[in-house]
């Protein structure tokens, strides 16, 4: 380790409250930023998305991590199984609310296409449901629309049903035949929302409320003068447990280095990628960071303490753009040794764009309280800290990070380190 050149700053801008044996000291307060830190890239071997907070349909080609897709599974939930016998069919749809969410381009065209599932949503092992999952469903489209999407702008997409499902159903229900979701279930596992297979557009976001994404099956009875129009809505299963719901996120042929994570105590080292570390939410590829020699702040002469630890993290040259945006925010874990998430810290990495015209933007993390925990621990434990979007399991968002020893712009610990020596009485 290098030690950056000394500067006398004044104490009292630093937050640090100083004790009897600091005040009475000869004190130097110097600023240290070649402290190694050490960058990877790990991925998750899946991740839990029953519990996410949104559907998610699309499919687009990353230059970096290949072709990214997502599609549902979802039981139906009926709010009635009741249907008059005089009533007659009329039609049956899917509506889903957009709930805000994209990446990628949304100028291009996406396509839904909705299948019946062959088999129940459910977890084989245990209650949840990862990305890698998988159910068999029908060849034949129970609906399918090609639209391009406006997510900002737009409420809610209609996606008309066979005709042959809503007479199906419907039957079921007047003829009593079907009275609970038991029965519902046996007769209809559910769907699979897929996204078309030449898509190269979006991932789109879609809400997961009872009053906001649901199929829709229209019947009607006549009356004295008129008909009487009335219907019943399938809502989307998230109420039982084990939530019969998840999205399925993958990606194929990401470039070489990524094709090396194919478990999840692999850690891929920047330096063997361009000096690159790489986050994708949904498929669970996190950017993993340690400080192995922290500790040799303690060959400076005389005691010291912490005042502020900030570590920057630049986004690579060209890795991003209007479509693969940056988010303003990465949320920070705790991994052990194994790679294995243990804790979501407190801490938030903050996009600083202070001077994007000069494309001079970082993430910047304070880890203060972090750094100190380090210079205590006797014990080599292993663990380390991990980059993830805080919505990791509701999203597909990426990012490419410098390494420690990029050209343009390296990875950085900076450190505030105050020097004092006791006075003697």
């Amino acid at each position: 380790m290098v030690f950056a050149a000394c500067d006398e700053d004044a104490i009292d801008s630093s937050e640090f409250v100083a004790g009897e044996v600091f005040t009475e000291s000869n004190i130097r307060v110097i600023q240290i930023d070649t402290i190694t830190v050490e960058t990877s890239t790990v991925k998750f071997d899946s991740l839990i998305t029953s519990q996410s907070s949104r559907v998610l349909v699309g499919k687009y080609v990353d230059p970096e991590f290949g072709t990214v897709r997502s599609a549902s599974y979802f039981e139906l939930l009926p709010t009635t199984y009741t249907i008059d016998s005089e009533a007659e069919f009329d039609s049956i749809a899917m509506y889903l609310k957009l709930d805000k969410y994209y990446y990628n381009d949304t100028l291009k065209q996406n396509t839904i296409q909705i299948k019946e599932l062959n088999e129940a949503v459910k977890a084989y092992n245990g209650d949840d449901l990862y990305n890698t999952g998988s159910f068999t469903y029908k060849e034949e489209d129970l609906g399918t629309l090609s639209y391009t999407p406006r997510p900002i702008s737009s409420d809610s997409l209609e996606i008309r049903l066979s005709d042959s499902l809503g007479i199906d159903i419907f039957k079921e229900f007047q003829e009593k035949s079907i009275t609970n979701l038991a029965e519902f279930n046996v007769h209809f596992k559910g769907m699979a929302l897929l996204p078309g297979e030449t898509d190269d557009g979006s991932i789109i976001g879609f809400s997961l409320a009872a009053e906001n994404s649901y199929m829709r099956l229209y019947f009607s009875t006549a009356g004295e003068t008129e008909r009487l129009s009335n219907y019943i809505d399938f809502t989307i299963n998230t109420t039982s447990s084990p939530t019969p719901f998840f999205n399925q996120i993958t990606t194929e042929d990401p470039n070489e280095y990524l094709k090396t994570l194919t478990d999840k105590e692999i850690e891929l080292k920047s330096a063997n990628a361009e000096d690159r570390s790489f986050i994708q939410s949904g498929v669970g590829i996190a950017t993993r960071i340690q400080f192995p020699h922290i500790k040799s702040i303690y060959d400076i002469p005389g005691e010291g303490t912490i005042l502020n630890a900030v570590l920057k993290l630049k986004p690579t040259a060209q890795s991003f753009d209007d479509h693969l945006i940056l988010r303003d925010s990465l949320s920070v874990y705790l991994v052990d040794v194994n790679n294995d998430l243990t804790e979501q810290l407190s801490y938030i990495a903050v996009l600083n764009r202070d001077n994007q015209e000069f494309n001079d933007i970082y993430y910047e993390l304070s880890l203060s309280s972090y750094i100190e925990k380090l210079l205590v621990t006797e014990r080599y434990t292993g663990e380390a800290l991990v980059l993830l979007p805080d919505n990791y399991n509701s999203t597909v968002d990426r990012f490419i990070l410098n390494g420690n020893n990029s050209s343009d712009y390296s990875t950085t610990l900076e450190l505030t380190y105050s020097i004092y020596d006791e006075v003697e009485n």
